[in-house]
């Protein structure tokens, strides 16, 4: 009997020691896993900037652009693009918004939405404009020249407020007041109208969302620039839709890389998953960031003589000598003649017995467009969606209504507030073609570790249940269950 006791308690002891070795066995094997996957799944965190916007010694995408050949529908690849990009017209477009000609844009920021009741509400302090003194904003933009001091607000709608109405390739003494077919005008009623610091109240993420906020964008999509199908070969069926997107890409990345990471601390950072999830993963709203910036890009090469001649003119001489300068760099530079000459080709378009019913449809649609802003419930949100609106109004207005068979020989006619917003929107255009190739990578990466973690977090729990389920249960059990 003391020897049957005897080995059924070493039997019994081999057993604890059997079971104690599987577990050990488990945990080590639990414990190399979890450790492979996180290092996998964590190493691209290094590249990261989601929470402060900091450089990374070398572009990942360096070599290995994503998006290669002509952009469609345009007259230049990719790749020209990202090298001129950065170096000729981004560091020359930061330097230009900067000068106080180009720093403040007058606008209407309350308005009454002619579509329905305005309902939308901003959660944040952010959302609000900072709007300028009288005493900060240029004289020379509430004197024109040539106009008696009385009556300033109303002055700039008088027709003689256009010192020059016809554009001398020679001489160029003021600006005209005079209406753009694209946008809804609000240049000749200067009742209401305040000057913006656009440095004071840059395009960021303002915390405006929900049905207000997607009410705008289904209005503009839905009802005036509806995507059109997968085999349409009309290039102006497409041209209004693609200018949209390209625009909405441009405004989300801008979001994304100016992104408010904790509101108690007031951090503010880079969002690289938002910016993967609205526009990195959607190859169709990158290539149509592409076209809109061909698109502004070539009005402005388009107006290069009258933007040379025009006079630039903020009360600071210095800085207004400054901003001719950059002009006169931008449209005439070397590298962008010699890399692409001709960004985008307007020519092609309105041809046909139906070009001008589509060119008056889109005309109409883009103006529905443009008073859809006065819908807008944030009013930081409608400052900058009114800008690049009138921008892209104005480009419109360049390529398309100056030289068309209704008026070939029509001069150009600029108004101070619409160069101002062409300006303003093809650096920002700019800006999110540089974020876009430069933060591109890291966004993809980004998107991967939380994929990556989310699996790592559930093969880890069925990983618990399933080995160390019968354990707890106090069930028997194999080494592999």
């Amino acid at each position: 009997m003391v020897e049957v006791e005897i080995k059924s308690r070493k039997h019994a002891n081999g057993g604890d020691k059997k079971t104690n070795n599987n577990r050990i066995w488990r945990w080590t094997v639990v414990g190399a896993l979890i450790a492979v996957l996180l290092a996998t799944s964590l190493s691209p965190w290094r590249y990261s900037r989601k929470f402060s916007f900091i450089r990374s010694p070398c572009r990942c995408s360096e070599g290995s652009h994503k998006y290669t050949g002509i952009v469609e529908d345009c007259c230049c690849d990719y790749e020209t693009v990202d090298s001129v990009n950065e170096a000729v017209l981004h560091p020359l477009l930061q330097e230009l918004v900067k000068t106080p000609f180009f720093r403040y844009f007058k606008v209407k920021l309350w308005c009454d939405c002619p579509f329905w009741p305005d309902d939308g509400m901003c959660r944040l302090r952010d959302c609000s404009v900072c709007e300028c003194p009288e005493n900060e904003f240029p004289e020379p933009f509430k004197r024109p020249h040539g106009l008696p001091k009385e009556d300033l607000i109303c002055q700039e709608g008088k027709p003689e407020a256009a010192v020059d109405r016809t554009l001398d390739a020679k001489a160029f003494r003021g600006w005209a007041v005079v209406d753009n077919p694209w946008t809804k005008d609000d240049e000749t009623d200067n009742g209401e109208m305040t000057y913006v610091n656009l440095q004071l109240n840059p395009e960021r993420y303002t915390g405006y969302t929900g049905p207000s906020a997607r009410r705008i964008w289904d209005a503009i999509y839905s009802e005036n620039c509806p995507k059109y199908s997968s085999g349409e070969s009309c290039q102006e069926k497409k041209v209004l839709y693609k200018l949209i997107s390209g625009l909405h890409s441009s405004i989300s990345v801008h979001i994304a890389t100016d992104y408010l990471i904790n509101e108690n601390t007031n951090q503010w950072g880079a969002n690289l998953q938002l910016m993967y999830d609205r526009v990195l993963k959607h190859p169709e709203r990158v290539q149509n960031l592409y076209f809109t910036f061909l698109f502004v890009l070539r009005a402005v090469t388009k107006a290069a003589t009258y933007l040379e001649q025009a006079e630039y003119d903020s009360g600071n001489h210095l800085e207004d000598l400054k901003a001719h300068s950059l002009i006169r760099q931008l449209v005439h530079n070397p590298k962008l003649q010699a890399a692409c000459p001709l960004p985008f080709d307007e020519a092609k378009l309105w041809q046909g017995q139906s070009g001008p019913e589509l060119k008056q449809q889109t005309q109409k649609q883009f103006r529905n467009i443009s008073a859809l802003m006065d819908c807008v419930g944030c009013e930081k949100c409608r400052l900058w969606g009114k800008l690049q609106v009138l921008g892209l109004g104005t480009a419109l207005k360049i390529l398309f209504s100056v030289d068309g068979q209704e008026g070939r020989d029509q001069p150009l006619q600029l108004q101070r507030n619409e160069v101002i917003a062409l300006m303003n929107l093809l650096n920002r255009l700019s800006e999110s073609l540089k974020s876009v190739t430069e933060m591109g990578s890291s966004a993809a990466m980004d998107a991967l570790v939380l994929q990556n973690s989310g699996k790592t977090v559930s093969l880890i729990q069925r990983l618990r249940e399933s080995w160390m389920a019968p354990w707890w249960k106090k069930a028997p059990s194999s080494p592999l269950s």
